[in-house]
């Protein structure tokens, strides 16, 4: 044992859904059940313990017009942090931030490289805009860039129908995502609309961002194949907006936009009632803030989902879903600690008491 104090967390342990201990112990950093023999100096924390919390979706050295310096991407990570999110799934990006790594004060960052859409047809400044004759190798690229994940533009508004359309033909998706698996990664696809959905489910993508568009016909489908949806109702709220917004210039674009976000709830409670996993994803970066997380729980919560599930979302099922250990004995010790018991009430995650990352009590 090094001279590093040893903490102490005492109360109640949530290590699983219906999993509780007493009480756990963080020895150099890492996650023991057995009391240390020998520390010098121990430190005290009570409460109810997590699971760091898991944001699968946001963006972290991106902003509204792009990548952004290091120093915002920090303070973007950092923010999370403060949220009790140390784990982040970085849904696509063109910053370079695998310096992160090397922070230790840092969360936990799963990277799916950059986006990657069809020419003119996402926000600018965001993704490699490619036609689908280049769409293999530029997911080949990001395969190799990304720790696991790619991440695809599935569809987005085409301006000459003056609608959301999808992005690729179903072979060059298809083609795209094979290779993909072949080189160890998974594929998620940004889609809000419906007709781009069963072209990429078949095709074999393992996850759908936002999935604004399940409808009745294809939530067998995607409950079948273990699809999972990462619905960021969060950002989701914003839609009227942007309807208000595109109202002149694209109608039938707004008047669509307004009935996916009229019919959000009904959406993912169909997609939980199937089956179908769901995480929870904020959006974080680009236009909307960092540090959301408790808020989409929040919105799970509402939209029908059981607390308890909804919990998992974030915390247990997240992480396995990643890959990722939780309060698991030799684990890093990334947990939030909370005065009251979030199964109860998750508005609680809002507050947290104290957030250890590494085995550092950081917050």
């Amino acid at each position: 044992m090094s001279d590093r104090p040893v903490l102490h967390v005492k109360g109640r342990v949530l290590t699983g859904p219906d999993d509780v201990r007493d009480e756990l112990w963080v020895v150099d950093g890492r996650i023991s059940y057995d009391r240390p023999v020998g520390a010098r100096e121990v430190r005290t924390v009570e409460g109810w313990a997590l699971p760091g919390l898991v944001d699968a979706h946001c963006h972290v050295g991106l902003g509204g017009h792009g990548p952004v310096e290091p120093d915002v991407a920090e303070k973007q990570a950092l923010t999370d942090r403060e949220a009790g999110a140390l784990l982040l799934r970085d849904a696509g990006s063109p910053s370079d931030i695998r310096w992160t790594d090397d922070r230790e004060d840092l969360p936990k960052i799963i990277r799916a490289g950059r986006h990657i859409a069809r020419t003119r047809r996402y926000l600018r400044g965001y993704a490699h805009e490619i036609e689908p004759d280049d769409l293999v190798a530029y997911v080949a690229r990001e395969a190799r860039r990304g720790d696991g994940w790619v991440k695809l533009v599935g569809d987005w508004i085409d301006r000459e129908a003056g609608d959301l359309a999808p992005s690729w033909p179903r072979a060059a998706a298809e083609a795209a995502i094979a290779e993909a698996h072949r080189l160890g990664a998974r594929v998620t696809a940004h889609c809000f609309a419906e007709n781009s959905l069963r072209d990429l489910v078949e095709s074999g993508i393992d996850c759908i961002e936002h999935a604004t568009g399940l409808t009745d016909d294809l939530v067998p489908l995607f409950a079948e194949r273990g699809v999972a949806i990462v619905p960021t109702l969060v950002n989701i709220a914003t839609f009227p907006d942007l309807a208000a917004g595109g109202e002149a210039r694209f109608p039938r674009w707004s008047a669509h936009i307004r009935r996916l976000h009229a019919r959000r709830y009904d959406t993912v409670r169909s997609a939980y009632d199937a089956g179908i996993p769901v995480f929870v994803g904020t959006d974080a970066g680009g236009t909307l803030p960092h540090g959301l997380v408790a808020a989409e729980v929040a919105e799970l919560v509402t939209a029908g989902i059981p607390p308890l599930q909804a919990l998992s979302a974030t915390t247990w099922g997240a992480r396995a879903w990643l890959g990722r250990p939780g309060l698991d004995e030799g684990a890093p010790a990334d947990l939030v600690v909370y005065e009251t018991d979030p199964r109860a009430d998750v508005r609680v995650l809002a507050a947290p008491r104290r957030i250890v990352l590494n085995g550092k009590i950081v917050g």
